[in-house]
């Protein structure tokens, strides 16, 4: 059985990948991969996931400079998760130009945005959204 098949892709051959910093712990991002983003990620060394609004694969990055540099691949107790121990190069992992997009925290009954934007959007990905 490959490496590959031991992952328990959802219906939609879709698995979550977890985007974690290797040195601080810190939780970055949530992403989804496919298999060919998967297999693309363990061989460029680069986190590649794919893309459920675009309907491609989404190269980190590609578009920003914010490259994920993996250092390691883990996979959970299941093999229903994926986590990626990262470099995150540039320091920013998040579209609104934080470096987490875990930056807003649940106080009583509201969320309430905890971390700053490090840098603007528009000056990382110029008119594009992401």
């Amino acid at each position: 059985m490959s490496w590959l098949d031991h992952v328990a892709w959802n219906d939609a051959g879709l698995v979550p990948a977890i985007a974690q910093d290797a040195d601080t712990g810190d939780v970055l991002m949530m992403a989804w991969m496919n298999r060919e983003a998967l297999e693309e990620t363990r061989r460029r060394g680069e986190a590649v996931y794919w893309s459920r609004s675009r309907r491609r694969l989404w190269r980190k990055g590609e578009s920003s400079g914010h490259v994920q540099r993996v250092r390691e691949i883990r996979v959970d107790c299941d093999a229903d998760v994926v986590l990626l121990r990262v470099e995150q190069i540039g320091g920013i992992a998040c579209h609104t130009g934080r470096r987490s997009c875990f930056y807003s925290r649940l106080e009583g009954d509201r969320w309430v945005t905890v971390d700053p934007v490090l840098r603007d959007p528009a000056g990382i990905y110029g008119g594009e959204t992401q």
